[in-house]
């Protein structure tokens, strides 16, 4: 008779952290990637769109304002019961992130940011800065 063997399922962990080059290449791949870990964080609909949006345009916004060549920029993602916070850290510290009250071509991205979240900052680093937001999972979009 042979023993059955069980998979173990693990829990996902609660963080994910990656760097990616400052490239619009890098920028698509923070969405995707962050996508794929709200999927296996079970979170889905309006907070996963809400979620993947905050990370598309804070990435983008590294990628066109915090580049500094030879630099990556980090993503990090962190699910704690209703929320999850996202941070996207670049090498520019001197380049902070303010809406656009009259944006006219562009510079929408941190008003879309402020809109899906409950509170985003910005927090010094060593080297550069970190842009954050809280995003909630439950009625992540405004009615």
């Amino acid at each position: 008779m042979k023993p059955e063997i069980t998979p173990q399922r693990s829990e996902p962990a609660p963080e994910f952290a990656l760097r990616l080059s400052p490239t619009p290449r890098g920028a698509r791949l923070a969405r995707l990637l962050a996508a794929h870990q709200l999927r296996d964080w079970g979170v889905t609909g309006e907070a996963a769109e809400a979620a993947e949006l905050v990370v598309a345009e804070l990435a983008n916004n590294a990628v066109q304002h915090g580049r500094v060549p030879g630099r990556d920029f980090e993503l990090r993602m962190e699910h704690t019961g209703d929320h999850v916070t996202v941070e996207l850290a670049d090498a520019r510290a001197e380049r902070r992130p303010s809406p656009c009250r009259n944006p006219d071509e562009g510079g929408y991205g941190l008003l879309l940011a402020a809109t899906l979240t409950t509170t985003w900052g910005v927090k010094d680093r060593q080297v550069g800065k970190t842009v954050w937001a809280t995003v909630p999972l439950t009625s992540a979009l405004p009615q």
